[in-house]
């Protein structure tokens, strides 16, 4: 899905002041990596590894795992493109709703797709079953207890667990070096989302060595930049000077989502990160979403376009507590006038 996303903003929309539609973290301190980047222009004049083992190297040594159960990509959405496309063909099971591009990923490389709402029971004959731990966009988290017993239930099923948001919770999931102990385990993991780098693509996979030797055999060369890759070592080695004060955002959030509520503006999903889904009781989001751009500059995501979701669902990102009360006036503003 090239288009649908949130941050959908134009480059030459400056009327945006307040975007809660991208669940990229919005508070973290970037001076220092800017500062260190601004250091490594002559890097552009190479070229930068072909593959980008030094950075993977650096990430591998910070879980604890081997340089080569770790895959360094241009994103987690190159992650993503590249696992279905190292089991191009297959049977793909996608927990709903859920982000898009797992689905996309899957019927480009030709797999059967199939999108389930439970893991109670998998259709027979599921080769991979793709999942979003934190979910986007409910914020849902499945316990580590049953995501291992599934992985352990069914052992010839490849679980790919998408982990991008596992910053944002308190939740235990699974830590990479589990994931590089199991044979039917891919963890992907977002720099992006970790550190608001959105524009700088980065993220990984891990898993056991001979998953990523499979998925890093369709991997292009030079496919993460040279300051990408400097991003990733500098971020690594600098994690604990950039950590999300994950308490405040969940407080936040908590606070936010009884808002909502109480105000009988939407009913929210129970959520165990930093972003909720809310279903409007009356309305439609596309029509909210216009009303807070046009009268307020303030952008939320649309989430209708979910698979399983309807036009009444958007989802929000919290931000400051005087940010996140001028979309709650906002909204009741709105809600209330029609």
């Amino acid at each position: 899905m090239i288009h649908g996303h949130g941050d959908d903003i134009p480059f030459d929309d400056h009327s945006i002041t307040l975007n809660f539609s991208s669940n990229v973290y919005p508070s973290p301190r970037l001076d220092e990596l800017f500062a260190h980047l601004g250091t490594c222009w002559d890097r552009v004049r190479s070229y930068p590894e072909p593959a980008p083992e030094t950075a993977e190297r650096t990430i591998a040594g910070f879980l604890r795992i081997q340089p080569e159960e770790v895959c360094l990509t241009s994103g987690a959405t190159e992650a993503i493109y590249l696992t279905a496309q190292a089991f191009a063909g297959r049977r793909s099971c996608i927990l709903a709703p859920t982000f898009s591009e797992y689905a996309d990923a899957c019927r480009l490389h030709r797999h059967e797709v199939k999108f389930i709402y439970t893991l109670e029971r998998l259709p027979e004959e599921t080769d991979l079953v793709w999942l979003c731990n934190p979910n986007n966009p409910t914020g849902a988290v499945i316990p580590h207890a049953e995501m291992k017993r599934m992985a352990m239930r069914y052992p010839h099923t490849l679980f790919v667990i998408d982990q991008s948001y596992e910053d944002f919770t308190t939740e235990q999931l699974f830590s990479a070096k589990e994931a590089a102990a199991l044979p039917n385990v891919i963890l992907l993991h977002s720099m992006t989302k970790r550190y608001g780098i959105p524009g700088l693509r980065v993220g990984f996979l891990t898993a056991r060595t001979e998953m990523t030797d499979r998925i890093r055999r369709f991997r292009m060369p030079w496919s993460v930049n040279a300051l990408a890759m400097e991003a990733a070592i500098y971020l690594t080695r600098h994690e604990a000077d950039f950590r999300p004060d994950i308490h405040s955002l969940l407080k936040e959030r908590d606070r936010v989502a009884q808002q909502l509520n109480d105000k009988g503006l939407a009913e929210v999903w129970p959520g165990k990160t930093h972003f909720l889904l809310a279903r409007l009781r009356m309305g439609k989001a596309a029509a909210l979403k216009e009303y807070l751009v046009r009268r307020h500059g303030i952008l939320i995501r649309d989430a209708g376009n979910f698979e399983g979701l309807d036009g009444r669902h958007f989802r929000i990102a919290v931000q400051s507590r005087e940010a996140d009360d001028l979309l709650l006036a906002a909204i009741e503003e709105w809600l209330f006038s029609e």
